[in-house]
């Protein structure tokens, strides 16, 4: 198993930084080992809901998890607000850098990670393959 560490910066988009991370270094499995940070607003897609929700910041980012390559990238994460209140999430575009991200992510070398529609679900759902 191979790691990386990176560090997302000011002002740039989580999700948008680590699929390119994932398209870059040719990923075709990685895992969010842990993430954490701070952010100037999220965007989070809460359980059952289609559309995502705009939280104002400032914001610490206190866990990241999930699973990357570079067919796409399926995160959930979780935000504390300056009262520390709580909120939890899929990761959309518009979870922007206040000050950094540091990101621990494992690729899993004999694996393909991608998505298909699942007919049971109706939604795109991870099929894992190995890898010859």
């Amino acid at each position: 198993m191979e790691t990386y560490c990176l560090r997302v910066a000011p002002g740039q988009d989580l999700k948008q930084e680590l699929q390119a991370f994932a398209q870059t270094q040719a990923l075709e499995a990685g895992v969010i080992l842990m993430g954490l940070g701070s952010l100037t607003q999220a965007s989070l897609r809460f359980a059952a809901e289609s559309e995502a929700r705009a939280i104002a910041g400032p914001l610490e980012l206190v866990s990241l998890s999930g699973t990357l390559s570079r067919h796409g990238t399926h995160l959930h994460g979780s935000v504390a607000d300056a009262q520390g209140r709580v909120y939890g999430g899929h990761i959309m575009p518009g979870c922007l850098i206040r000050t950094t991200a540091e990101i621990a992510v494992a690729n899993l070398p004999h694996l393909r990670l991608h998505r298909q529609l699942d007919p049971v679900t109706g939604y795109l759902e991870l099929v894992v393959d190995p890898l010859p």
